[in-house]
């Protein structure tokens, strides 16, 4: 299994590039099962994430093409007929967001059989708002030895649905099937990420009628097909707000390009607030910390615009060397702080109590081995470990794989010594 080494104390200086967002592909990508037509993504990212959802994307009938075009890294994905409406557990265990073929079957087919997908590190995630959605647009479920049944024989009807609370998921889904339903279908208490905002753009260009995404309030007018069309990813607003994190935590000056600031303004805001330097450009953002010590802010995650709950975990790290005692309320998920008992192994004074941790800062953090539970919080043990004394030894980075694109290639432009040891052999050229 492969690890990360990181040797601390060196400044970052220079420019990283972000990718496509992970949490924006691979719903575009699944929308790709609601025509027959060409679907043509550009500025997607290579990551563990996308190559599983392809794969059951082929699974169930589609041909994907990739290649690096004029536009960067494409992805072109076309299913002519679908050749199976289910999903099988061995796919959908893999990553959680592959449920979201539900709706694009249902809405397609009249019929799907998707795998539930279990636990997650992070919380209980449950789906059923997803299923109540597609409940609400006239699916008959059924739950049956870990897999849903869905049927629409005749076809989805559009419909009021208001969300209990604020899901990105269940939004997503909701967008995924009411596409092709009949007559007009009212999101209520919807989530406003950018990057709903980004597939409800795809969809309109395949031929979709969709207002108000980015409100609460979102309307889809259904059509009876949708067709082929070409479509850029946004950038990834939470590899943005790592690499921003890396370069106050590290020291330096680095400069993010091909992204947008505004997607990570409340990040920004508190960097600002702890001290960090943050210039907005039209292409990115540049951040500098001149050595000087940060201080402690306090911070609390909440649906978008508020603070990332994806970004949390890396604050905290950015956290442990700041001057006083700052706070972390997670609001989002229970079990997100599991990456405070491995950032104490670097020697960072960190107290939790249920959905609040007290993060009091040191002087230094010494390099030790530490264990990845998460994607996030195992990029936040990569940030720890940029500024610790010495080597720090991060275990189980699969985790990183599934969203982070050529991590040790972009902070190793900047001049962090980070390396990658391929199971337990030698470290990867």
């Amino acid at each position: 299994m492969d690890r990360i080494a990181i040797t601390g104390g060196v400044r970052l200086e220079g420019e990283i590039p972000i990718s496509g967002a992970k949490n924006s592909a691979i719903k575009l990508m699944a929308a790709s099962l609601l025509t027959d037509e060409p679907l043509r993504l550009t500025n997607m990212p290579r990551l563990a994430d996308t190559r599983f959802l392809g794969r059951l994307l082929q699974r169930l009938g589609a041909d994907l093409v990739e290649s690096d075009g004029v536009d960067g890294p494409e992805t072109v994905l076309r299913t002519k007929e679908i050749v199976s409406a289910i999903a099988p557990y061995d796919l959908v265990r893999q990553m959680r967001a592959s449920f979201n073929v539900l709706g694009p079957l249902l809405a397609r087919t009249g019929q799907a059989k998707v795998s539930l997908p279990g636990g997650c590190t992070i919380g209980a995630r449950p789906v059923d708002l997803h299923l109540k959605a597609l409940e609400a647009l006239g699916a008959q479920i059924d739950l049956h030895e870990g897999y849903v049944y869905a049927q629409a024989p005749r076809g989805l009807r559009g419909a009021t649905i208001a969300f209990p609370f604020v899901s990105v998921g269940a939004t997503e889904h909701a967008l995924l099937a009411a596409v092709l339903a009949e007559g007009e279908t009212v999101l209520e208490n919807a989530a406003c990420e950018p990057e709903i905002v980004d597939l409800a753009d795809c969809l309109n260009k395949m031929g979709a009628s969709i207002s108000g995404a980015g409100t609460p309030s979102i309307r889809i007018k259904g059509v009876a097909r949708l067709g082929g069309a070409s479509h850029a990813v946004i950038p990834d607003r939470i590899e943005t707000g790592t690499y921003a994190l890396a370069a106050a935590m590290a020291g330096g000056e680095v400069r993010l390009t091909n992204t947008r600031a505004d997607l990570i303004e409340a990040l920004l805001d508190k960097m600002t607030e702890a001290g960090a330097e943050v210039t907005r450009h039209n292409d990115g953002v540049t951040v500098k910390r001149n050595g000087a010590r940060l201080r402690a802010v306090e911070i609390e995650t909440d649906p978008y615009p508020g603070f990332a709950t994806d970004l949390q975990a890396q604050f905290m790290a950015l956290m442990t060397l700041a001057d006083g005692e700052s706070v972390v309320r997670e609001t989002i998920f229970e079990n997100r702080f599991m990456h405070a008992p491995e950032l104490r192994r670097l020697g960072a004074d960190i107290t939790v109590s249920g959905g609040e941790a007290r993060v009091r800062g040191v002087d230094a953090l010494e390099g030790a081995p530490v264990m990845a539970t998460d994607l996030r919080a195992s990029v936040s043990l990569v940030i720890a470990g940029l500024a610790a004394r010495g080597e720090t030894m991060v275990n189980r980075v699969y985790h990183l794989d599934r969203g982070f694109e050529r991590l040790e290639e972009k902070l190793g432009a900047c001049g962090a010594q980070v390396r990658r040891i391929v199971g337990d052999g030698e470290p990867e050229d």
